[in-house]
């Protein structure tokens, strides 16, 4: 336990010392011990016992230490304050001495934050330092939780002000010194406490700012259902404070650790969704159900997301504007950013200023505008991040039907060109230290959040037809109509007021920009995979063909061939998508074999294809799939494809289709089988489930096994196979949508790929279709157990 407090010129103070200070003065009446304190404090800072705050030292001690040491009486202040703070204080004496420390920190919290960060980021910030280690922390969180405590029934009050200062100081010194805000996110009890600060909107920013970078470091996710009256805190937020919302929402609904989702091994994805199931529902999942409980929350995420900046309710003043701008860019430096803009009207108007140095009136006036922009622009980036976590999560179904009928894609729709496809100015604002180009900029970052949104939106689900405006639903209907095959079902349900409005719907829209997107820009990933979610599902020849006929199959195909584009990511992006766009499509092979229309580029194509089996194989898939269905069609048109379509005639070989299984099973362990490899087991399944309904299966199990005699290493891929396959089982048999996924893009029923699987893992070595058949004992390892390497 602390020490009692020794006040200055008291006779008890003079009578007794604690333990503590006398250890600090070097004994009784001795001299203080250069740095003997301050790594003393740190002990007691990471032990919780002996030295810990100001307190614990006398006011003239503590005096005659910071003549040698510079604190800048930072302590002398904490000592003030702890006196002047107790129960029955009226705080104003208290609230004076904040407004001392406030600068004294402030100063270095913006040093960090400039340019002179890659100065002095070497070394330590000492006012903050010395702040926090002589219990300016602590302090700081007992005085912001007095309201919590009651005397005689009467809870204490501390005025919006006080709670203010206390905040920025709290956010300065977290910003400064390692390690504060870890402290902090350890308390939960305070965490939980920092939301009911947001009710007031003078407190609301430094409290969602000191929120948000608590959130960041806590290791438990917190839960929102532990908040005080959630609901009414969150109605009564107007939209701006329901846009600043959105960044601490974006922690606490978001599954941890979940950044590289698809790097994470199929075996520990499985292991944790046992153990989530034992467990119940997670953090994110609760919080996600919290907030969608919350009426009307959805709908004014919508209208967040969609409203134009001319909408945007403007702050009261040019400083309160930017006030609460800086604190959007936390550490991207606002005023770097206003000297530039304000210089670059300076120098298209040279003379143009005043006596006071400041830039002619112009690039004030303006400035503002390019602020809430901006702040538009940031605004965004958080509601759509937060719809899209929820049109993820369980309450997909739920969250689709509000976005529907709030019309979130039509708003999109209407802001594409003029906000979030706008064209870049000379004088567009941008992170700190970031260009125009830069992932990083709120311009790059809120294209991929709207294509992220789209991609979630549209996978697998009837509401993807919101994309097109009526005259392009109407083009869908005709297209099925020309072709003599039933219209979609989703497109006769598709509810004709709730579509784009306008020339185009905004999947046209997407695919124009797409089609003038540089060779290396980031966008063509997030582009080829909002667009093959259109595709996703039961393959739609209507809309296949709506995309054809606006020239994507070309497009792709000039980025995988004429411009040999290098990005692995792109290329398995893009591969995807021209799998989707050409599976069972007649015209789409037509399109295909006419666009490469030279061995040359045929040998291109090829090249890109085989370079990375992992980012290809899923048009190896669909290719394989088409060739299997045209090979049993009777019609004149398919036939002519077959005979003059060099890709069909290349997959047909079986030594082809050979090289392609074996090295998909060669590239893949069970240990290392992730979500995006995974893949490849599947469509080595298909080739051979396809041999399977030839009778060709024991052809190919015997070529395989010739193969793996022919490299030296007999029984190395068959045994591969039968464990991963014994994965497979385990994997997909307990997983509906997986299933389910497989039989719609495939068209073979589930049944049939169990089957086949079966029949491969069949014990019985006199089984023709059975693996073990053709893996000689001597070499036979198939019992492994599936466990984390």
């Amino acid at each position: 336990m602390a020490a009692a407090p020794v006040a200055a010129g008291s006779g008890a103070g003079r009578g007794r010392r604690s333990a503590a200070t006398v250890a600090a003065w070097g004994g009784w009446g001795g001299r203080p011990r250069p740095g003997n304190i301050l790594l003393q404090l740190r002990q007691g800072q990471l032990t919780g016992r002996g030295l810990v705050r100001a307190v614990q030292f006398t006011e003239t001690f503590l005096t005659e230490r910071d003549k040698q040491s510079k604190w800048s009486g930072i302590p002398q202040l904490l000592l003030k304050l702890h006196t002047t703070s107790h129960l029955h204080s009226d705080f104003v004496e208290c609230q004076n001495i904040l407004k001392e420390i406030s600068p004294l920190l402030s100063m270095e919290a913006m040093a960090f934050v400039t340019e002179e960060r890659k100065l002095t980021q070497e070394t330590t910030y000492p006012n903050t330092y010395i702040f926090d280690l002589f219990g300016g922390v602590d302090l700081l969180v007992e005085i912001l939780m007095r309201p919590t405590i009651s005397i005689r029934g009467q809870k204490l009050k501390i005025s919006d002000e006080m709670s203010k200062d206390c905040l920025s100081i709290l956010y300065n010194t977290c910003v400064c010194t390692e390690g504060v805000t870890k402290r902090l996110a350890e308390k939960n009890d305070f965490v939980i406490f920092l939301f009911t600060l947001m009710t007031s909107k003078k407190t609301f920013l430094q409290t969602a700012t000191l929120i948000e970078d608590i959130l960041g470091v806590k290791k438990e996710m917190i839960r929102l259902d532990e908040v005080p009256n959630l609901s009414s805190l969150v109605s009564n937020f107007d939209q701006q404070q329901l846009a600043n919302f959105c960044r601490i929402l974006a922690v606490t609904i978001s599954e941890m650790d979940t950044g590289n989702d698809d790097k994470h091994t199929l075996l520990a994805k499985n292991a944790q969704q046992k153990k989530s199931l034992s467990l119940g529902p997670s953090a994110a999942e609760i919080n996600q159900a919290a907030l969608l409980s919350i009426p009307g929350f959805v709908e004014r995420l919508c209208k967040l997301a969609t409203r134009k900046v001319s909408e945007s309710t403007g702050t009261a003043s040019f400083l309160q504007e930017l006030e609460e701008w800086y604190t959007w860019l936390d550490n991207a430096l606002v005023l770097d950013a206003l000297m530039r803009v304000a210089n670059e009207e300076s120098e298209h108007n040279p003379g143009a200023s005043e006596e006071n140095g400041l830039p002619h009136t112009s690039a004030r006036t303006q400035l503002p505008q390019s602020m809430k922009i901006m702040h538009e622009i940031m605004y965004k980036l958080e509601v759509l991040y937060v719809l899209c976590v929820l049109l993820m999560g369980r309450q997909r179904n739920q969250v689709h039907r509000m976005i529907a009928e709030f019309k979130l894609i039509p708003g999109l729709n209407n802001l594409f060109d003029k906000l979030i496809w706008r064209k870049h100015s000379a004088s567009a604002l941008v992170l700190h230290g970031h260009n125009q180009n830069c992932d990083c900029s709120p311009d790059i970052t809120l294209k991929i959040q709207f294509l992220r949104l789209l991609q979630s939106f549209s996978d697998h689900h009837e509401n993807k037809y919101l994309l097109l405006n009526n005259q392009e639903l109407n083009e869908l209907s005709a297209i099925s109509l020309k072709a003599n095959i039933p219209e979609v079902e989703a497109v006769l349900n598709t509810d004709r007021s709730l579509v784009c409005d306008g020339k185009r719907g905004l999947l046209t829209r997407l695919l124009q920009v797409m089609k003038k997107e540089p060779a290396e820009s980031s966008f063509r990933f997030w582009q080829a995979r909002a667009v093959e979610s259109f595709l996703r599902g039961t393959t739609s020849y209507a809309d296949q063909m709506f995309l054809l006929k606006r020239g994507l199959l070309e497009h792709i195909l000039y980025c995988i061939v004429d411009s040999e584009c290098k990005s692995r990511d792109v290329l398995q992006s893009y591969f995807d998508l021209l799998g989707e766009l050409m599976k069972f499509n007649v015209d789409a092979f037509k399109r295909f074999n006419k666009y490469i229309n030279t061995d040359a580029k045929f040998q291109v194509f090829l090249k890109q294809i085989n370079s990375s089996l992992v980012d290809s194989n899923m048009l190896v898939r669909c290719v394989t799939l088409s060739l299997d269905r045209f090979e049993n069609q009777v019609d004149m048109k398919v036939a002519e494809v077959l005979s003059e379509c060099r890709l069909l005639a290349y997959i047909s070989q079986v030594p082809t289709q050979m090289s392609f299984l074996f090295r998909l099973i060669n590239i893949i362990h069970v240990q290392t089988l992730t979500q995006e490899n995974v893949s490849c087991l599947n469509t080595s399944l298909v080739i051979l489930m396809l041999a399977r309904r030839k009778d060709r299966l024991p052809l190919y199990l015997r070529l395989l096994q010739r193969m793996e005699h022919s490299k030296k290493y007999p029984g190395f891929l068959l045994n591969n196979f039968h464990n991963l396959l014994r994965f497979w089982q385990q994997h997909y048999l307990h997983k509906d949508k997986d299933s389910t996924c497989l039989e719609n893009s495939s068209c073979i029923s589930f049944s049939y790929w169990k089957e086949t699987v079966s029949i491969l893992l069949n014990p019985d070595r006199q089984s023709p279709s059975a693996l073990v058949s053709y893996i000689e004992e001597p070499y036979m390892d198939i019992d492994r157990d599936f466990t984390e390497e």
